[in-house]
């Protein structure tokens, strides 16, 4: 038997979580009392032909019985019982925004502040966090690459390393994106927007990549960025990071920046093993703001 207890921040996802491990097969219970924790469990074991996956969704609304829930997952280790632990987290501020936007309120802020709930939350659901096999933070996840990242862990196996890296290009005269964790200038590299038949083309097309990366330059840059990258992800996660943002900008966040992310990214990909994502936040905004000025 396989048993995955879901748990982390409420509003992180969790909800979402335990329906997309129910139609990977996974029988699913939220919310069930601490205190039937281990009863549930042995009656698992004993039809364990039934159902060889079960998702136990725990969280904050246990109350007063959550600490309990320390004493079980010990017991467990003692007894060398195949359990994981999957946590899902997401920044403050997204928090915030998705109750604001749901109008909810937070389980532990009743009438007052947000914010305050939330930190009250972090720290009764710190030994969780501390104990957990998987952590994903789902602050700029969709959907559908959430149910990747399952699928990814849960069903075909793959190793977790507990980091999702988003490379993000943008431009500087938009401004330097506030969620950025590291921020690398490639301004210096050679500019296609002062060749007229790549003017109006993006990173994304082969001709401004050959560009871009003619002489060599580009190509040194990205294997140092690289190098620099496998030294500090593993130590990030060690310090208990688990989404981390890349910032790639040139002027306008269309040609160079959106090479070199591209470029970073399909290295990332192929050779790190964590999980990632490419998102170019000004590739289009020249586009839509001639558009913009033509219609009016």
């Amino acid at each position: 038997m396989k048993l995955v207890i879901v748990t982390g921040m409420s509003g992180a996802g969790k909800t979402q979580a335990l329906k997309m491990l129910e139609d990977m097969g996974y029988y699913c219970v939220d919310n069930l009392p601490i205190s039937l924790v281990n009863q549930f469990t042995e009656l698992s074991l004993g039809h364990v032909g039934e159902s060889k996956r079960i998702a136990l969704g725990v969280d904050i609304r246990s109350g007063e019985e959550l600490p309990q829930l320390k004493d079980v997952l010990k017991g467990w280790r003692e007894k060398g019982f195949p359990y994981w632990v999957l946590f899902l987290d997401a920044g403050d501020e997204v928090l915030i925004k998705r109750y604001k936007e749901t109008r909810r309120m937070h389980p532990l802020a009743g009438m007052g502040r947000i914010g305050k709930g939330i930190e009250l939350e972090r720290e009764r659901l710190a030994f969780l966090k501390e104990s957990s096999d998987y952590i994903i933070d789902t602050s700029q996840l969709l959907t559908r690459e959430l149910r990747q990242e399952l699928e990814k862990i849960f069903v075909e196996g793959e190793e977790y390393k507990n980091l999702y890296v988003t490379i993000l290009s943008f431009g500087f005269k938009y401004g330097i994106p506030t969620d950025a964790d590291l921020v690398f200038d490639v301004r210096f590299l050679p500019n296609p927007y002062y060749v007229a038949q790549l003017q109006k083309r993006t990173g994304e097309e082969p001709a401004v990549q050959e560009y871009v990366m003619q002489g060599g330059i580009a190509k040194a840059f990205l294997d140092k960025l690289f190098d620099l990258l496998e030294f500090l992800i593993p130590n990030y996660i060690l310090e208990g990071k688990n989404q981390l943002v890349i910032g790639i900008g040139c002027t306008g966040g269309k040609h160079r920046s959106v090479t070199i992310a591209k470029a970073l990214y399909d290295r990332l990909k192929e050779n790190s093993g964590y999980g990632t994502k490419l998102f170019h936040r000004d590739m289009e905004k020249d586009g839509r703001k001639k558009q913009a000025e033509g219609e009016g």
